[in-house]
């Protein structure tokens, strides 16, 4: 009976049993905090789908398409160009207030989109110019929208010298 009291008073000072405890204990607080950073992280960023539905010059036919080319004396005449974004999911819901940019050739064209995910952006009259031994020249188009992947488009709009 002594030694079993013995025994039974050395495991209650002995703290070695306390340790696998206090590692379990911490382990499993641990794991709960980590899943709660996870759940408040937000949704994956999703793709965008961008048709320009029309491109042209002032005063000339607008065509559709993703890759517009334009025969046109730029330097007289502002470009306009019509974009419409929607989500590149099975719903294909309009993507509202993107900002769309549309650069090159000394010229650029801003605008943001609206409830329907459609966008016109027009350059500025004189700012668009092809160099004096330039025949042709591009223009990128990019857009950035909250909780999508941006979207750059190099030589989104081609524009071509007429004589």
């Amino acid at each position: 009976m002594k030694n079993m009291k013995n025994m039974k008073n050395s495991f209650q000072n002995d703290s070695a049993i306390e340790l696998p405890i206090n590692i379990v204990v911490m382990l499993v607080v641990g794991m709960v905090a980590l899943a709660a950073l996870i759940a408040i992280i937000p949704p994956p960023t999703k793709n965008m789908s961008v048709n320009i539905d029309e491109s042209g010059i002032n005063g000339s036919t607008l065509k559709s398409g993703n890759t517009i080319i334009v025969s046109a004396n730029v330097a007289k005449n502002p470009l306009t160009l019509e974009v419409k974004i929607t989500a590149s999911d099975p719903d294909g819901n309009p993507v509202r207030n993107a900002n769309v940019v549309l650069r090159g050739l000394g010229g650029v064209a801003t605008a943001t989109t609206d409830s329907d995910g459609t966008a016109t952006l027009i350059t500025d009259d004189a700012k668009v110019k092809l160099g004096a031994n330039q025949n042709e020249g591009t223009m990128d188009l990019k857009i950035t929208a909250n909780g999508f992947y941006d979207y750059d488009k190099m030589d989104a709009v081609m524009i071509v010298k007429t004589n």
